[in-house]
């Protein structure tokens, strides 16, 4: 690889790192990145989820102490069915042709923009009308490890909005659980993808060693950075990103 073109990675790296520890949507600078250099969107995304596994991990590290149950339900047992969910997911991804996954990606990208712009009015709305249990988060952390494994684009974005739907709980508190998901998603996925040979290493160690320095990073200022600020950059860079693959897969 080029220097240029490894300084890209480890950029792409930080910001990823940062951005999963301080709202999620990570990917949305990795995977643009690494389709930049010339991979296969599967083979970008098995990449970007490998490489952005440390960083979630000194993310998830960093906000150890503030763990605790979400909605009446373990962490420990989010995790594990984050971790069987992420397993089945990035198994569909093996399966799934590159072309295919091309004119996919724009609209889970979409899904995610959504969700994050709308997730919180759309919370306010539904607790005011109905009172949703454990047996409902637990079903959504099935769906969003699945997510997660296969994709994994916004899916920190969209446990937020759906932790704060179905939980009740405002997005400070839960970094901690939230990267500790996103952690165990990664992790359950970069088993497959190393296992199927779908990871381009020359361009994951840069990035790598930039998500490991972005999620120490971004677990520092986490606690200082107002909300406001957070969301408005994750929004703008979750939508540009939306416009640039849609435009690539349908231009």
């Amino acid at each position: 690889m080029e220097p240029t073109t490894i300084a890209l990675a480890l950029c792409a790296g930080i910001v990823g790192g940062t951005m999963n520890a301080l709202a999620g949507g990570g990917t949305f600078a990795t995977l643009p990145a690494l389709i930049a250099i010339g991979l296969p969107a599967n083979v970008a995304n098995a990449t970007s989820n490998v490489a952005l596994l440390p960083g979630a991990a000194t993310s998830a590290y960093g906000f150890r102490e503030e763990l605790g149950p979400v909605g009446g339900v373990g962490h420990r047992l989010l995790a594990g069915i984050t971790f069987a969910g992420g397993l089945a997911g990035s198994l569909l991804l093996v399966v799934t042709p590159s072309r295919a996954f091309d004119v996919i990606i724009p609209w889970l990208l979409l899904f995610a923009f959504v969700v994050l712009a709308f997730g919180h009015h759309a919370a306010d709305w539904l607790h005011s009308r109905v009172t949703i249990g454990a047996r409902s988060l637990v079903a959504a952390q099935t769906i969003l490890g699945i997510y997660g494994g296969y994709f994994g684009g916004g899916v920190g974005l969209m446990t937020t909005a759906i932790y704060g739907l179905l939980a009740g709980m405002s997005p400070r508190a839960l970094f901690a659980p939230r990267t500790l998901m996103l952690a165990v998603a990664n992790a359950a996925a970069a088993i497959v993808f190393v296992a199927f040979g779908l990871v381009a290493w020359a361009a994951c160690l840069p990035m790598l060693a930039g998500s490991i320095l972005g999620g120490w990073f971004g677990a520092k200022v986490g606690r200082m950075l107002p909300p406001l600020a957070v969301r408005i950059w994750t929004l703008l860079v979750t939508g540009v990103t939306t416009l640039v693959f849609f435009w690539r897969a349908y231009g």
